[in-house]
């Protein structure tokens, strides 16, 4: 459905509600290059072109990007739509913005079409992510504004862009523990990929909303009276309705049972630091019973993409259910925007930026495979390792190993250490011996047992592993024994 167009006053008021201080004149500057480039031009809405680098700078304006991300927002389109140079952007608005707007511009240019068109976008994504995430940032702002005005383009452009959008752009927003991007690209793409089953998951919504509204309201004022008359006074509590596409792939795990789905209708929960995250989970389990098994803390052991928060699962009047998140202010924003929050509260101390080690290996692999053919070839095992759902296992010592569904502890042990894969003989996984081809889940405590004898690893373990780092550490390390085992035998003669 076609949603309502946003002015530059639109933005300018929200940038000055929401910064300290910001650079308006450059906002403002930027906005008039845009709007005399893009003068001209009209989208297949109906709209004027600049209608969409506004609702670009819109969007990152709600995440809190930096104003120099805004301006180039703003200015994304001007090098491929106008006569604007980059080198007249650079010498208006500086090196930084420039280099930006010069970045989304190369990402857009893809002349293939078909496989390579949707080979040459990954490419291109990763190598973009790993010198400068920030324009991805724009991208993805990008992306989002062309999902909602997609009902204007021909089927076949809709299927593509929908396919491209949940295939790459949704994971690795949630990748960058940017939950809020992944959700609303996954659903605007849902719509048109699915229609059917998306108007089954909008319609068990609906109506779910409609039954337990009433209920969810009176539990939200019982929960807020509860921690106020504990003495917990910086306090925000409210409701949140389950994604579209997030259910309907939970609904496919549970064989749509769902009376297996707790949360459908979650409440979440803000305070002002850690100790009252706590206190408040103290005050729930007091209210009202928690179902065993339901409690999760992400503060204590938090997600590899930087998500925190508490989660309990507690029976409430009348036997009903309902899952609480909670979490700080602070936390909040990380677990809505992910690594955009960060340059939030960069100044205000925060550690730097951890978990985007993923991004340099994917630029590795990108420059290593320059070769059309042996790409496609990695590609599946890349989408498999990247794109799908992660699991988030344990060492003995409580750190966070981040892998992809599927893994084994080969993949565990060469995540650790390559001396660790090439040594690994025996696995506990939470106490117990297992196979070394076991599937690995979530929460598990895994124990590798190394043998220092060990010569390498089994190239058997090839058909198993199922990271790009295992696969090519045991291809080193069987390609260097053959040499050896050969200039032993040639030694010989």
């Amino acid at each position: 459905m076609p949603e309502s167009n946003r002015t530059i006053e639109d933005l300018l008021k929200l940038v000055r509600s929401t910064y300290a201080s910001p650079d308006l004149d450059l906002l403002t500057r930027a906005y008039e290059v845009a709007e005399r480039a893009h003068r001209d031009i009209t989208r297949l809405t109906g709209d004027p072109y600049i209608v969409h680098p506004l609702a670009v700078a819109y969007k990152l304006a709600e995440m809190g990007a930096h104003v120099n991300v805004l301006a180039a927002g703003l200015l994304h389109d001007v090098i491929e739509d106008s006569e604007v140079t980059i080198d007249e952007v650079s010498t208006t608005f500086g090196e930084d913005i420039a280099s930006l707007v010069d970045s989304v511009t190369k990402l857009k240019k893809i002349k293939y079409q078909g496989t390579d068109r949707y080979v040459e976008n990954l490419r291109k994504m990763f190598l973009a992510m790993a010198s400068d995430v920030r324009v991805v940032f724009i991208k993805f702002a990008d992306r989002l504004h062309n999902l909602k005005t997609l009902y204007a383009q021909p089927r076949h452009k809709q299927e593509r862009v929908a396919k491209e959008t949940i295939e790459i752009y949704a994971p690795i927003a949630g990748r960058l523990g940017m939950s809020e991007f992944k959700g609303e690209l996954e659903d605007l793409s849902f719509a048109y990929l699915f229609p059917k089953d998306y108007e089954r998951v909008h319609d068990i919504i609906s109506t779910k909303v409609r039954e337990k509204g009433a209920y969810v309201s009176r539990v939200i004022d019982q929960t807020e009276k509860l921690l106020a008359e504990s003495g917990l006074a910086e306090i925000q509590v409210h409701g949140r309705v389950k994604r579209l596409f997030s259910l309907h792939k939970k609904l496919a795990r549970y064989d749509n049972d769902l009376s297996k789905i707790y949360d459908l209708i979650a409440v979440r929960v803000i305070v002002k630091d850690v100790e009252e995250c706590y206190a408040a989970l103290g005050m729930l389990h007091q209210k009202w019973t928690p179902i065993p098994g339901r409690i999760k803390d992400y503060l204590a052991q938090p997600k590899p993409n930087g998500y925190q928060s508490l989660h309990t699962t507690v029976f409430t009047e009348g036997g009903e259910t309902i899952e609480f998140q909670i979490r700080t202010r602070e936390m909040h924003e990380l677990a809505e925007y992910g690594v955009a929050a960060h340059w939030r509260y960069k100044e205000a101390g925060m550690s730097p930026l951890k978990n985007l080690y993923w991004m340099e290996e994917l630029a590795k692999i990108q420059k290593e495979l320059s070769d059309k053919k042996d790409f496609m070839e990695q590609l599946e095992i890349m989408k498999i390792e990247v794109f799908k759902d992660r699991i988030f296992v344990f060492t003995p010592n409580g750190d966070v190993i981040d892998l992809p569904d599927g893994a084994t502890p080969v993949d565990f042990a060469y995540a650790i250490h390559t001396e660790v894969g090439n040594k690994c003989s025996a696995v506990r996984v939470n106490s117990r011996m297992v196979n070394l081809d076991t599937s690995l889940r979530s929460n598990d405590v895994v124990e590798i047992i190394t043998d220092k004898n060990r010569r390498g690893p089994n190239p058997d373990w090839m058909k198993f592993v199922r990271t790009h780092q295992a696969r090519s550490k045991i291809k080193d390390a069987t390609r260097s024994s053959v040499k050896g085992w050969l200039s032993n035998m040639m030694g010989r003669h």
